[in-house]
C-alpha cells in the first residue's frame, strides 16, 4: 500500500468502474436500460462506454459497440451509444470473449461514479491523501446477501 497526495486535475471525475454481465442462451433484451437511464438522470453514474460480445453455439464471436448493435436491443441502448466514448480496447473485449461460454452474450459497461465527484472535490480541497481503495469481490457480496436472506427467512 502506498500513499499518494491527490492532485486536482483540470476536470474532476468520480471513480470509474466496469461490469461484465453475461446472458446465457444469448437472451439479451435491453431491460436494464431504464435503470441505467434513471441512474444517469439522477447523476449517480455517467455511462462512459458500452460494448457487446456475442458467441454462437459453435463459438464464433461477434464484438460490437452499442451504436452498432441494431434491432430492439440497439434501439434500447441508442441513447447511451450516442454519448459513449471508446475507452475499451479490442484487447479488453477479446479477453472477455475468450472466457464467454458458447451460446451466450455479454454486455460490458464502463461508468463513472458521478455521485463521488463532490466528495473528491472536498478531499482535494482539504489536501487529503488517498491511502487505498478497492472493491469487495462480487462472490463475497453474493455470499453475504445469501446469509442475510437466510437470516431474514425470505
Amino acid at each position: 500500500m502506498t500513499s499518494n497526495v491527490i492532485q486536482k486535475p483540470s476536470r474532476i471525475m468520480g471513480p470509474v468502474d466496469y461490469v461484465v454481465v453475461r446472458f446465457p442462451g444469448n437472451k439479451f433484451s435491453g431491460e436494464i436500460v431504464p435503470e441505467l437511464a434513471r441512474l444517469e438522470q439522477n447523476k449517480t453514474i455517467r455511462i462512459i462506454d458500452i460494448a457487446f460480445v456475442m458467441k454462437d453455439q459453435k463459438g464464433n464471436v461477434l464484438i460490437t459497440e452499442a451504436k452498432n448493435l441494431g434491432g430492439v436491443e440497439g434501439d434500447a441502448f441508442s441513447a447511451f451509444a450516442a454519448k459513449a466514448s471508446e475507452w475499451f480496447s479490442i484487447d479488453d473485449i477479446e479477453a472477455i470473449a475468450v472466457v464467454l461460454p458458447n451460446n451466450s452474450s455479454a454486455a460490458i459497461l464502463l461508468y463513472e461514479n458521478t455521485w463521488a465527484i463532490h466528495l473528491k472535490e472536498g478531499l482535494l480541497n482539504s489536501k487529503a491523501e488517498l491511502v487505498d481503495m478497492g472493491r469487495i469481490p462480487s462472490e463475497i457480496v453474493r455470499s453475504v446477501e445469501q446469509k442475510l436472506i437466510a437470516q431474514a427467512g425470505v
